[in-house]
């Protein structure tokens, strides 16, 4: 089994620094509950890890297919608890393609491989929250 590990420093209030794979991300709090809005919250980097996990998996499997679009953007809209701990209840991965052409076919196997196969991000995810995703074709 592959090992991964991230290191978080306390900055200050709330702030910490992450170290991951070498790129630093600062983390903090709105200041409603201490913090200085110097970063983003960390629940919604867990939408973040989906949409990348998926978006690379898509975009490569196209580019095999020797398709390209225009534009390619993946969109995570997940729905929280009211209640303490607040946690994902489900998210929904919103993939956008845009381009001339683009047969929705392939789009589908591209998307279909990502969640079923490769995004262990979604793997992961699948066995706590509901998931459910869409493909949309932008003009």
């Amino acid at each position: 089994m592959a090992k991964q590990e991230i290191k978080i420093n306390w900055l200050e209030n709330m702030a910490f620094e992450a170290d991951v794979s070498g790129h630093k991300i600062t983390i903090d709090a709105g200041k409603q509950v201490g913090g200085e809005n110097r970063g983003p919250r960390p629940k919604p980097l867990l939408m973040v890890g989906l949409a990348g996990c998926t978006a690379m998996d898509v975009i490569s499997i196209l580019k095999k297919m020797r398709i390209e679009p225009e534009e390619f953007n993946v969109r995570v809209e997940g729905d929280v608890t009211e209640e303490h701990p607040k946690q994902f209840e489900r998210m929904k991965v919103i993939y956008e393609f845009k381009g001339e052409n683009l047969p929705m076919e392939k789009l589908q196997k591209a998307v279909s491989l990502s969640e079923e196969r490769y995004c262990g991000v979604s793997a992961m995810y699948k066995k706590a929250i509901e998931m459910t995703s869409e493909i949309v074709i932008l003009n």
